[in-house]
């Protein structure tokens, strides 16, 4: 690792934040704090930690669902520190992207090996998501979950807005009808074309897509869909 890695520690409790500062600044590690899960996935998204510590039990959110918020747009390492010992809270965090699992109470020097450990396997810098997408007068926030068009907000269900967030992600790609159907709705769904052209249909109208001529979703004839990146 080169230079000092920045810890977000999310986590309800102050008598376990101030722990956890005191022992990772005590091992050369920069700290920043969230008492809530919102609060965290903001400070995720401004100021880009090179890893989370989560608390599954947040008076706002579950922490399972900031494990999924978080990895709508970032790559970056998450330990559960949780009470919940059940081995269905650990596989359906680790199934939700977290990269490590550790129980209450536990000891700071397992701790502090595989938070090491966790840091080693990080993405590298130039291949981290961005939580904030600027596609002309297009702006779209995955972490917040918001969108606006020309600074005015655009509401979106959430169908919309995860079909959204897949062609932003990969603006200029050619997206897959059998791909986005996966994706937004499930495997079950794959051959459903006729709802990806409904929601395609409602993201331009929202966005000012014009469907005859769009400029920002195109459609890929027989293929899918791809975002324009320079529209």
């Amino acid at each position: 690792m080169s230079g000092i890695a920045r810890i977000l520690v999310i986590d309800d409790e102050p008598q376990i934040r101030k722990f956890l500062r005191i022992s990772l600044e005590a091992n050369g590690f920069e700290v920043i704090e969230a008492a809530t899960g919102k609060q965290g996935i903001d400070l995720c998204a401004t100021r880009t930690p090179d890893l989370v510590v989560l608390d599954l039990g947040l008076p706002d959110l579950d922490g399972q669902e900031v494990v999924a918020r978080i990895r709508d747009w970032s790559p970056v390492p998450i330990i559960v520190l949780s009470v919940r010992a059940a081995e269905a809270e650990k596989v359906a965090a680790l199934d939700s992207g977290a990269n490590d699992y550790i129980t209450k109470p536990f000891g700071i020097a397992e701790f502090m090996a595989r938070l090491r450990a966790a840091l080693r396997s990080r993405p590298a810098e130039e291949g981290a998501a961005q939580a904030i997408h600027r596609i002309g007068d297009l702006e779209v926030d995955l972490a917040r979950h918001q969108v606006t068009l020309a600074g005015a907000p655009v509401k979106l269900s959430r169908k919309e807005f995860d079909l959204l967030r897949l062609l932003v992600i990969h603006a200029g790609r050619v997206l897959t009808h059998e791909y986005l159907l996966r994706e937004v709705w499930g495997q079950a769904h794959l051959r459903d074309t006729q709802y990806l052209r409904v929601y395609i249909g409602h993201l331009r109208q929202k966005l000012g897509d014009d469907a005859a001529d769009p400029k920002l979703i195109v459609n890929e004839i027989g293929v899918g869909y791809r975002l324009v990146a320079g529209a």
